[in-house]
């Protein structure tokens, strides 16, 4: 029973005085294992379809069946695909959060519920469309076992109805979504789709001011998840050899590669995969395959989740020390511990640019995108191996799983580079080499795999104390001079990591940083301050760590930055404070969300209000 109240105004009534076209946000309250996905999924694509920009979220439980579920569909015109705070279109169909549901609405949302539930009861100032789903789900579906998932589909018919959804982009989504294999099955869903359809024509007066018009937006785009994204990239940036352990949200990325890598990655004249896929006992036995396929020579990668990184911790250490090139895919969500493992958030970064005990410092690849998830994957493997250390990819569960509009990726046009690698030839001319000798000045020394048919190819890796020949030692000058080679090495990294993109505007005071999925909210917010409070805002949009000089002059053109967080300790902001002076730190500002749900604008909107004095 919801606690909620709500001040009591006049009733609705009649035909809304303005439109609201393709500017609105659809929430569809369900119960997962329902099926609502196929139909949430569908009504989307039958929106991006008609040309419009839009995104999906899907927030759902840590459990198989049962508990509620919550998927939100932004229709923008202006391109805005960030989660929307506001929710302007309900749909009702679970009991249990019915009511909560509705009681948070803002005045003038609409809502089409299931009959039963009588919502209209509740509140006066929404828009209520009842909807007998049984009575209307029977005749479509004899099969009363399949109706639970065929239902839902009544409410794409209904909601296509009232927002002038066309209904041949709802079939044409349907035949999307279930393919040329499930024929029967699109069939079955689109007589339901149809069935609400036509209940509502006959049935509704529209009342809200909510609808779409056709768009010409979305001309050439793709709808994609960060997962899959990123599982595209390892493939074109050569990966051979994916080492794993299933954990939420990580696991659909290696389960998308190893059907890429069975479609595309065999010898045609054999048919034999030329890729090894290993599903590890555990995340400690999967980084440490990964690393040791990476000092075989392969280009090796593992993906995990916060915990799964927490385990990994004594091998990463390993890898920084013994200078082993892999790839680490860390898809972040709500912890501590078990935490919310299907909420998201950004709280892995401090301990991950630092894992291990001893002094390490590690690579961070922040994409925001499913086009980056793709093209910055290819430049973690040349980075792993170009520096020979882990370099960890750091998505998040929003990006990682939820659906996002985005350009076709560009076919990469640079050769695979292994940075370097010595063989029997350059031996032969050398004479031999030092491992962990820095002949070149960047830190990074020379190194053979496995198998070099050469007398001087053979060197030890250590985890313990060496020397720059990789003998084992325990003098003092040489593990200060292996810990200032490996310093040296990260200072290098700085002028090789990808660059930020920055947006300056010229009277601004204030400036943003934030780092992936906050982009969307940011961007949004930018406008919204300017818009609405005359704000002039800049903002600087990392994609890595170690920090480029990039940043501080940033932070130096400006009063004061907000340093955006989706975590409750500002885990970017202290990563800055570690790195900065104190008179550039003065100039740092937090604003931090860590509730689970994806970042929205308003969120960072209200707070720089608060803090700015507007």
């Amino acid at each position: 029973m919801s606690t909620l109240e709500v001040s009591p105004v006049e009733p609705l009534s009649g035909q809304s005085s303005h439109s609201v076209i393709n500017d609105f946000s659809i929430q569809a309250a369900t119960v997962n294992g329902s099926g609502s996905q196929t139909a949430n999924s569908v009504l989307m694509r039958a929106i991006f379809q008609m040309g419009i920009p839009v995104s999906g979220k899907n927030m759902f439980p840590s459990n198989i069946a049962g508990l509620p579920t919550w998927f939100t569909i932004r229709a923008s015109k202006h391109g805005y695909i960030g989660r929307r705070k506001e929710v302007d279109f309900l749909v009702a169909m679970n009991p249990e959060t019915a009511r909560e549901d509705v009681m948070k609405l803002d005045s003038g949302a609409a809502v089409v519920y299931d009959a039963p539930l009588k919502l209209s009861e509740l509140r006066s100032d929404l828009h209520f469309y009842p909807v007998p789903f049984d009575k209307l789900v029977a005749p479509v579906c004899p099969d009363a076992k399949l109706r639970k998932l065929v239902r839902n589909m009544i409410y794409d018919g209904i909601v296509s109805w009232l927002l002038a959804i066309e209904m041949e982009e709802i079939q044409r989504a349907l035949v999307k979504q279930f393919g040329k294999r499930k024929a029967k099955a699109a069939e079955l869903n689109w007589g339901a789709a149809k069935a609400g359809f036509e209940y509502a024509a006959k049935t509704f007066t529209k009342t809200d001011p909510f609808r779409v018009e056709r768009m010409n937006e979305t001309a050439g785009k793709i709808i994609i998840d960060g997962n899959s994204a990123c599982a595209l990239g390892a493939m074109f940036a050569g990966v051979t050899v994916v080492t794993w352990y299933p954990i939420t949200p990580s696991s659909s990325l290696v389960e998308s590669l190893i059907g890429y890598m069975k479609r595309f990655r065999h010898d045609p004249e054999t048919g034999k995969a030329t890729y090894a896929i290993v599903q590890a006992e555990d995340e400690l036995a999967s980084i440490g395959m990964a690393l040791g396929a990476g000092w075989a020579g392969a280009r090796s990668m593992t993906s995990t989740a916060g915990p799964g990184i927490s385990l990994m911790s004594e091998f990463i250490g390993l890898g920084y020390y013994a200078e082993i090139p892999t790839v680490v895919y860390d898809v972040e969500r709500v912890g501590p511990s078990t935490g919310l493992p299907t909420r998201t958030a950004q709280s892995d970064i401090l301990f991950t640019a630092f894992l291990s005990h001893g002094d390490t410092k590690h690579p961070l690849f922040f994409p925001c995108s499913p086009e980056e998830c793709f093209s910055m994957s290819i430049d973690a493997f040349q980075f792993a191996e170009k520096f020979q250390t882990p370099v960890f990819v750091m998505t998040d569960l929003d990006l990682g799983m939820n659906n996002w509009m985005a350009d076709p990726f560009e076919y990469p046009e640079t050769p695979i580079q292994r940075g370097k690698v010595l063989d029997a030839e350059d031996l032969e001319k050398l004479g031999g080499f030092a491992r962990y000798k820095d002949v070149d000045g960047d830190g990074v020394g020379y190194r053979t795999l496995p198998g070099t048919n050469h007398p001087a190819a053979s060197y030890f890796t250590r985890g313990s104390g060496h020397n720059d020949k990789a003998q084992y030692t325990e003098r003092e000058d040489d593990y200060i001079n292996n810990m200032d080679r490996l310093a040296h090495k990260f200072e290098v990294m700085r002028q090789h990591v990808p660059a930020p993109v920055v947006r300056i505007a010229e009277k601004a005071r204030i400036g943003f940083v934030a780092v992936g999925t906050s982009d969307y909210a940011v961007r949004e917010s930018c406008d919204q301050l300017k818009n609405e409070y005359d704000i002039d805002a800049s903002y600087l949009r990392l994609k890595a760590f170690p920090f480029t000089e990039q940043l501080t002059g940033f932070i130096r053109r400006h009063d004061r930055v907000y340093v955006v967080d989706q975590n409750r300790d500002a885990q970017l902001l202290g990563l800055m404070r570690l790195e900065f002076d104190p008179e550039l730190i003065a100039r740092l500002r937090s604003v931090r969300y860590y509730g689970g749900l994806p970042l929205d604008a308003r969120t960072i909107t209200d707070e720089i209000v608060r803090q700015e004095g507007k």
